[in-house]
């Protein structure tokens, strides 16, 4: 039983950090019916700028909310400078929206070495190194910290999106541009402040996952795990998104360790194995909700 919880434990954490990206994965989704393919680099750019600050002197939480903030400002300066153009000029073919994300996937791999070099960066392990046992297994301050802080970014986001005028008009907008344009809301703003929120919450998944050693890759499987949340929950539902996380952080560590063919070397396949059966069973995620089209 301690086993089993180990590895549960071991998952949770893993989920937690799978949860943050997907989450920003459904935030532009909500906002533009968009897949953005870069997500993960885009996270895994800001986490460079977290590194940045740390190893400059400043405390480690410090360095964290300054490479949101700089998450912030490059994802609205991206939809500014090249998603708002490309969309406009796609007169509602969202193809050339997605291969800008492509291609800014490629960019932001391509650049980060040049700037940063190939080797490994050391970075400090969230919430430290300790652990506590709990019903005969350890469970250490990193997994308890990271599921801390999903519920807290679970909590932030209800408080904007349910309780203020700015997730009210950002809703509306994610709902009917044309319509919440008529009303008044500047949509354009609003899809700014969306990019911005996501790359902000990619940043902090980065940040709590580079404690494995930060590299250009960094976030190139969490990605992949991200989706799969993203499509387990629903990607009109960041609650979704939250619950299918963990779900598939506990999936995969389980797998990997209980079934013998799996193992470390294929620990990717529940994730798509989790894809492919929701897709064909609720293609709406758990949590989404099904659009009715009248015709």
């Amino acid at each position: 039983m301690s086993e089993f919880l180990q590895f549960l434990f071991l998952g949770l954490g893993q989920g937690a950090i799978y949860a943050t990206l997907a989450v920003a994965l459904v935030i532009i989704y909500r906002a533009t019916g968009l897949l953005n393919f870069a997500q993960g680099e885009m996270a895994m750019f800001c986490t460079f700028v977290i590194w940045m600050a740390w190893d400059a002197g400043l405390p480690f939480p410090l360095a964290v909310l300054v490479g949101m903030a700089f998450g912030f400002v490059m994802g609205a300066v991206i939809q500014l400078a090249i998603i708002a153009p490309v969309t406009k000029r796609a007169h509602g073919n969202p193809l050339p929206v997605v291969m800008v994300t492509i291609g800014l996937f490629l960019a932001l791999s391509s650049l980060a070495p040049i700037i940063w070099g190939t080797d490994a960066k050391v970075f400090p392990v969230a919430f430290g190194e300790g652990s506590i046992e709990l019903f005969g297994a350890s469970i250490t301050h990193r997994v308890l910290g990271t599921l801390a802080i999903l519920g807290l970014e679970v909590v932030v986001l209800w408080l904007i999106f349910q309780r203020t005028r700015l997730g009210l008009a950002m809703r509306a907008v994610a709902s009917n541009e044309e319509s919440s344009a008529l009303a008044g809301v500047p949509v354009g703003r609003m899809l700014m402040i969306g990019w911005g929120m996501a790359a902000a919450f990619g940043a902090l998944a980065g940040g709590l996952a580079a404690y494995v050693g930060l590299t250009n890759t960094l976030m190139l499987v969490p990605l992949i795990y991200a989706f799969a949340a993203a499509t387990l929950g629903g990607f009109d539902s960041p609650g979704g998104a939250v619950v299918g996380g963990l779900v598939v952080g506990v999936v995969t560590e389980l797998s990997a360790h209980y079934i013998p063919f799996i193992g470390n070397d294929l620990k990717l396949l529940p994730a798509f194995l989790l894809i492919l059966i929701v897709l064909l069973v609720r293609p709406q995620g758990l949590f989404g909700k099904r659009q009715v089209v009248r015709v």
